[in-house]
Formats: structure tokens, sequence, C-alpha cells
């Protein structure tokens, strides 16, 4: 079984923040492979269903982004879901404006919903970052990644994203070149 969680953070003033790109990927994901609502937590929403013929849990955390670590330990730990095979599609500030880069461990850069996810669960997952770019004009970074995407950057966010979401199933092969060089070659 396979487990891959989106960052962000729940409410509707959160609901386009570039923060919350990972929410945003879930309902991709969800849509696309037509994911069932399975189950509500104090910690997540949970979603069931298979991408190329393998079993995989969604989720996104209910816990505000600096505590994802207790909704992605909560889902793992009880349906024993390896480190190896969890994915975390977040935000990233030292990236470009939908730019994509997965890499296996690792420090958490900064990121607190990371921070927390490494305390919880360790830092042997995959992380899927997707670049929101960098606050400009003195902009400290909790605002800036509370604030919404410029249309541009939306229209070219949600292009890329669409293309993370038609090709996840080499993710869950582990065929992260494959994966990357489809997302680059389709900018």
């Amino acid at each position: 079984m396979y487990l891959i969680a989106g960052l962000g953070n729940k409410g509707k003033k959160y609901t386009d923040t570039r923060h919350n790109i990972g929410f945003k990927v879930i309902d991709k994901i969800i849509a696309k492979y037509d994911f069932k609502k399975y189950k509500d937590s104090a910690y997540s929403h949970t979603f069931k269903g298979e991408i190329s013929e393998k079993k995989v849990l969604l989720i996104k955390p209910m816990t505000f982004m600096n505590n994802s670590g207790k909704a992605v330990s909560e889902v793992s730990g009880f349906y024993k879901i390896p480190a190896k095979n969890i994915y975390i599609i977040h935000d990233d500030i030292d990236l470009s404006v939908s730019r994509v880069k997965v890499k296996f461990g690792g420090s958490a850069a900064g990121h607190n919903g990371i921070k927390s996810i490494d305390m919880h669960v360790g830092k042997d997952y995959y992380r899927i970052r997707i670049g929101i770019g960098k606050p400009s004009n003195h902009l400290e970074v909790k605002d800036y990644v509370l604030k919404k995407f410029s249309n541009d950057e939306f229209n070219r966010i949600k292009e890329k994203a669409d293309i993370l979401v038609q090709n996840i199933s080499y993710l869950l092969k582990k065929d992260v070149n494959t994966f990357l060089n489809l997302l680059s070659t389709s900018s």
C-alpha cells in the first residue's frame, strides 16, 4: 500500500494560497483516479483508490501545516505503510513557480510541515516539491506562503499539476527519472 499526502491548511481562507498546493494536487488525483472518501479523523481526511493497480491512500492533513506529521503518522502507522511508500506533496519557496523536484529523504529546508513529518515518521520518504517562488518586496516568508498566486502563476501551477497527476504512477514505481523527464519536457 502507498500513502500520498498533500500538505496544506484547512479552512476556506487558505484554499488558493501558495501553502495549499499539496491539497490542490490531492484534489486533482481524487478526480482523475476516482478516489472515494474513506475516513475522516481529527487529524486527516482520507481517500482510498488505485493508481496503476496499486492500492493508494490519499490524505489531506487537518492539523494545519506545522503539525502535518501527526496525520501522516496516524495513517501510515495504522495501515503499516513503510516510509519508503510515503509521498509528501508540498510547496517549496526555493524553487521557481511550477518547477517540480522529487527527492527521497533529506532535510526539511525550513519547511515546518516537513519538519513535523520528519519528527513523527523519520526522514526516509519521498518529497514532491512544487515551486512557489520566493517572496519579494521584503515580504516575510510566513506572509508570502499564505498569499494567492497571480493569474499567470496559477495557470502555470495548474498545468504542471495536471501533468504531475497524469504521470504519478511513475513515482509509485520508484521511477523518479522518467517522472521528472515527463514533467520537464512538457514545460
